[in-house]
């Protein structure tokens, strides 16, 4: 018996329930429920029309996933969508929670939509490495037109269901209780209402190129993004039934390639990274107040994110003029976006009422959740946390933001190491969505699982990380930027490695990420550890003596490039390039040529061996949170799916060589990972 979906009466109204929890995916059963419903609505005299709903607190958040990458059973999503379409009587989508992807399509093939103002609406496929294959590029643009189907099916924007009646995507917004709403309106609906009977109405030539260059700009022109726009403007030049199935045509290609292979492995990893089985059962702490330590650009960047997400914020700096400065960041993003017209006057001012700002250590006391992001220097944050041993109330959870320093050596401080976690956020806070909720020997389950909530609720993507230097990011970006540097000793010039990489798909190279960032934080890193290093390993001394010469990056005018004139763009350096041949000439290197090949060879076997190495030792949870930390923190083009990804379409066998070939160009110091332990293949 398909207890998936039922048909209900209320008088002569059926009521078809989609019930598959938690999101009423659209699976198999989901969908042959719903042809069954629709056969006996069909047959039924005593029914004149009928609502389809959601049970729980969703209607229909996309397909399966698990079904794509293998052959789709009968009755796929077109025929449930056609059935709708053939019967005789107007079935009614009733939304709450949200409609997307397979969801809104199912919606698109009924005769009417009542939703509730606060769902959400949507066509993500593209961001799958797919299009919307069920409809929604041909119903659509017959229902709201070519600019804002564009705007809407080619980026994967979802809008409000208030946005959506605007638009004319919902006909009605319900007053009060969803399905008793949509129970009366579709008393009033006496006949067939069918999207794919409607014409597309004119368009305006401007503002339909406008859309169509912001969608290929935000989903960087990949394949699907192209295609979508491609089947959507088909909608003005074929019949529906054509359009459709150009469509299909289309999605079935898309989604066994590869792209979409790897989109959907970091869709899959995301879920997993916030599952952690070792805190099963553990109750995180009401958190209400959140003390910020640290009124710089990631202290206030962590209160922009905590007063998003409805905390009340403690921000905390010892310099009255820095914390100023601070408070005036903070007030400049929300008037920014009241201007732009992303957010209500009235909410930004709610926002900012939630904020003290204080120099006074005694006013962080109510804090349940103490988040250090102060100077990266253990003498520094070794006397933060001894202050907070004494100020802070009993059972909150002490934090720090450290990227590299030794959390255990910090949590000791603070004379109560059980409450203490790392929570390593990303620069800007209020944009970068991985925190790295890291465990010190001592932290507690209850303070970790605090953390990760924390995260959660912050709408931010939280990956569990063991106490290890750089955790999981800087650990394996520092063995990339190191084998950079090689690269740069071998023979090659800065600009050559990051237009390699930056082809490959990275964000950027790691030579102009390192002038953005500052190089003198590694260098500041590199002389810490000077102590422990390894002689006999290969060193390279070029960004030493970059730093040494006060060219630090863009804030000092040069680092591995020129910037001049305000330009965040840089340019090549005759200063950079004499510091780097006379650095090969101490050491007796004769330059060659190193194709882009090579180098991004060389760099994607770096990441994959130090990720090997860390999974094998435990750091990471599983081998897929490696590949969440580089697309979501470093860059990593996500179509790529990660570095782990990467290294499982290898195989074993060309994978172990690709390392012992990379070993030859390290030298001396090189340790081997296992990456074995990579290529296990998660069950998802």
């Amino acid at each position: 018996m398909n207890t998936s979906v039922t048909l209900e009466k209320e008088g002569d109204i059926g009521v078809i329930v989609i019930n598959n929890p938690p999101i009423n995916a659209g699976s198999l059963a989901v969908r042959q429920g719903l042809l069954d419903a629709i056969t006996s609505l069909t047959a039924d005299s005593s029914l004149q029309s009928a609502v389809l709903i959601g049970a729980g607190s969703t209607f229909v958040a996309g397909s399966d996933l698990r079904e794509f990458g293998k052959p789709i059973e009968a009755p796929d999503l077109p025929a449930v969508i056609a059935a709708i379409e053939a019967c005789p009587k107007p079935v009614v989508a009733a939304i709450h929670g949200s409609a997307l992807g397979g969801g809104l399509e199912l919606a698109l093939g009924c005769d009417a939509r009542i939703a509730e103002a606060k769902s959400f609406l949507g066509l993500p496929e593209v961001t799958l490495g797919i299009i919307p294959g069920a409809g929604g590029t041909q119903r659509l643009p017959r229902l709201i037109g070519l600019t804002d189907a564009v705007r809407i099916g080619a980026t994967g924007l979802r809008i409000t269901g208030d946005e959506a009646q605007r638009i004319g995507l919902v006909d009605v917004i319900a007053d009060g209780d969803l399905r008793q709403a949509a129970v009366l309106y579709a008393k009033t609906i006496r006949q067939k209402h069918r999207a794919r009977d409607l014409k597309v109405r004119a368009w305006n030539e401007r503002e339909l190129d406008a859309a169509v260059a912001s969608a290929v700009r935000t989903g960087k022109g990949r394949p699907a993004v192209l295609a979508a726009i491609a089947a959507i403007k088909r909608s003005t030049e074929v019949s529906v039934d054509q359009g459709l199935s150009e469509e299909r045509e289309t999605f079935q290609h898309l989604r066994v390639s590869r792209e979409a292979l790897a989109l959907r492995h970091q869709f899959f990893a995301e879920r997993e990274s916030g599952k952690l089985p070792q805190l099963a059962g553990a109750e995180p702490l009401s958190i209400e107040v959140i003390a910020v330590l640290g009124a710089g650009t990631m202290g206030s960047g962590i209160v922009i994110a905590a007063l998003d997400a409805g905390f009340k914020v403690v921000m905390l700096d010892q310099d009255a003029q820095a914390l100023t400065r601070g408070v005036e960041r903070i007030q400049g993003y929300y008037r920014s976006r009241v201007v732009s017209g992303k957010m209500k006057e009235s909410v930004a001012a709610e926002r900012e009422a939630r904020l003290k700002a204080t120099i006074e250590w005694s006013n962080i006391s109510t804090a349940d959740l103490v988040i250090e992001a102060v100077f990266e220097s253990l003498e520094v944050k070794l006397a933060v946390f001894a202050k907070l041993a004494e100020v802070a109330k009993p059972g909150a959870i002490l934090a720090s933001n450290t990227s590299y320093l030794d959390l255990d050596a910090i949590a000791g401080a603070a004379r109560r190491p059980g409450d203490v976690i790392g929570l390593h956020f990303f620069s800007p806070a209020n944009v970068m969505r991985l925190v790295e909720v890291v465990r010190c020997n001592a932290s507690s389950s209850r303070a970790l699982a605090t953390g990760m909530a924390v995260a959660k609720r912050l709408k931010k993507l939280p990956v569990f990380s063991e106490n290890s230097f750089g955790f999981i990011g800087n650990r394996i970006y520092a063995a990339y930027r190191r084998q950079c540097e090689f690269m740069l000793e071998d023979g090659a010039s800065p600009q050559e490695v990051d237009e390699a990489l930056q082809r490959f798909g990275f964000a950027m190279g790691p030579f102009a990420v390192a002038d953005l960032s500052g190089l003198d934080i590694a260098w500041r890193m590199r002389q810490a550890n000077a102590s422990t290093r390894d002689t006999s390993a290969r060193y390279v001394h070029i960004p030493d003596r970059l730093c040494e010469l006060g060219r630090l990056g863009r804030k000092t005018g040069a680092g591995y490039y020129r910037y001049a004139d305000g330009k965040s763009a840089g340019t090549p350096d005759s200063i950079t390039q004499e510091v780097i041949e006379h650095c090969r000439a101490a050491k007796g290197v004769v330059p060659r040529t190193l194709s882009s090949e090579e180098i991004l060879r060389r760099a994607m076997l770096a990441i994959v061996n130090e990720a090997a190495l860390l999974v094998a030792e435990g750091v990471a949870a599983r081998p897929s949170d490696v590949d969440v930390v580089l697309v979501n923190g470093y860059g990593f083009p996500k179509w790529e799916g990660g570095p782990v990804f990467w290294a499982q379409q290898r195989g074993l066998a060309d994978l172990e060589a690709d390392v012992d070939w990379l070993a030859k160009h390290c030298g001396p110091g090189f340790v081997r990972g296992d990456v074995q332990v990579l290529l296990k293949v998660e069950e998802r």
